[in-house]
């Protein structure tokens, strides 16, 4: 426990250094988006990739176990995240976006550094495979969600996405058991993998920095709908899967990949929708800041 604390404190500090720099002007909107592209595109496909490249390959006895349990915890989230919600608010504009704070977290942004932090570089691999249902599911039933019922459409170009790629790769080398990948290739995917954890944790706190303070406090609603993100629903997903019996390994990634803040996604998709920022804006920096102490408590179960 004091291990873990003490990751994730170090981690905070990373977002407070970001938070600092952008009050300082160090980073602003601008340079967030294109450093926020630089990691998509770049550095967590590198890290993914190099999740393989170590001195022994991943289980690849693993990997069907991950993608079952992926795709029934969103099938299990997506009538809580359709029906929950209209016990939290009454106004049905509102609801959505509460839906989609519950079912999704931030996995590919925040979840593969704290899941390489707390498990290990190879553990990015499995928290990779575990996103491929949550990737479909933001699109489809994220997109719904925020746009009021309105929208349901999948873009396919999605699964073609380099971090997304990376992934599909990485799975072939674990199935053919390429466990010597040449120095040259591997070596720089480590290195440019590495840049993922710091540089998305500063970009959380430069936008942390760039929230109204009066936005920032939240609500009962927010903090409601927080404890259902961060502890309530990951420790029911766990109980779940750990009485019928899945892999020890699979359950644990899978409730910390669970119980990361709120998507990023959801941000954009209320810019694309032209919905209200004000509940997303404080449910993501709600649930940055409480993570810090909920996730070494969610470990406490391995």
């Amino acid at each position: 426990m004091e291990n873990i604390a003490a990751q994730m404190v170090i981690l905070f500090l990373l977002v407070i250094v970001g938070f600092v720099a952008n009050r300082l002007g160090y980073t602003n909107a601008e340079s967030d988006k294109k450093l926020s592209g630089l990691i998509f595109d770049f550095t967590c496909p590198a890290l993914v990739l190099s999740s393989v490249m170590g001195e022994s390959l991943p289980d690849s006895r693993l990997v069907l176990p991950l993608l079952g349990v992926s795709l029934a915890t969103y099938l299990l989230l997506t009538p809580i995240a359709i029906f929950l919600p209209r016990l939290i608010t009454h106004k049905q504009g509102d609801q959505g976006i509460y839906g989609f704070m519950m079912a999704f977290g931030n996995v590919g942004f925040i979840g593969y550094p704290i899941v390489s932090a707390l498990f290990g570089q190879q553990a990015v691999f499995y928290a990779s495979v575990l996103n491929f249902p949550n990737t479909f599911f933001v699109f489809v039933l994220g997109s719904a969600l925020v746009s009021g019922g309105q929208r349901i459409h999948f873009n396919p170009r999605i699964l073609y996405s380099p971090a997304m790629i990376a992934s599909y790769l990485s799975i072939l080398i674990v199935f053919m058991g390429w466990s010597h990948v040449p120095q040259v290739i591997s070596q720089p995917l480590h290195l440019l993998g590495g840049i993922t954890v710091p540089a998305a944790l500063l970009i959380v706190g430069s936008q942390m920095a760039q929230m109204p303070l009066r936005k920032m406090a939240g609500n009962l609603r927010i903090y409601l709908t927080a404890a259902l993100r961060l502890l309530v629903l990951p420790l029911l997903l766990f109980a779940l899967f750990t009485l019928v019996g899945v892999d020890r390994t699979v359950v644990n990634i899978n409730t910390v990949v669970i119980a990361m803040p709120v998507a990023t996604y959801g941000t954009i998709m209320c810019l694309k929708y032209n919905r209200d920022m004000s509940i997303i804006t404080q449910g993501t920096f709600i649930t940055n800041l409480l993570s810090v102490f909920t996730i070494p408590l969610i470990t406490l179960l391995f």
